[in-house]
């Protein structure tokens, strides 16, 4: 379950117009560990053609790929950290809280108040407080971990 301001989030109507995706943290209970991320609403991907397309297109210049949009798996997603993802896999998901933060209208918003929490809330810094390891892929935990 999602919650937004203690209200449940189940579907895509119970969201603000327009909503791209959201930025969100989940929180091991038992541990208070917290995972700070986005997660986009809709996944859009290029798909080739099957024969039965291909036999239909008569120009040769035309693409080869359609573009098939679905909702993603927002609703059943925890978050992408390796650690998260065995706890769950061992069925721990009522250990786990989940709440989105704030509502974002687009794609480049939505990178840009990823990386706006995660540095606010020092997520790399802050040691065992975050199950996060990096900021954007440039960034890593390890790199402030004093010997």
């Amino acid at each position: 379950m999602w919650l937004y301001k203690n209200q449940e989030i189940k579907e895509l109507t119970d969201m603000p117009e327009p909503t791209f995706g959201f930025i969100y943290e989940v929180t091991h209970t038992p541990t208070g560990r917290k995972y700070l991320g986005k997660k986009q609403l809709i996944s859009v991907q290029k798909k080739a053609l099957g024969k039965k397309e291909l036999a239909l297109i008569t120009d040769k210049r035309a693409s080869k790929k359609k573009t098939v949009t679905k909702e993603s798996d927002w609703k059943t997603y925890y978050g992408s950290n390796p650690t998260i993802k065995q706890m769950l896999k061992e069925g721990k998901h009522d250990e786990f809280t989940r709440e989105i933060l704030m509502f974002v209208p687009s794609k480049k918003l939505l990178t840009y108040y990823e990386d706006k929490y995660l540095y606010v809330n020092e997520v790399i810094e802050k040691g065992d407080t975050y199950f996060n390891d990096n900021i954007s892929g440039r960034f890593f935990k390890k790199d402030f971990i004093k010997d």
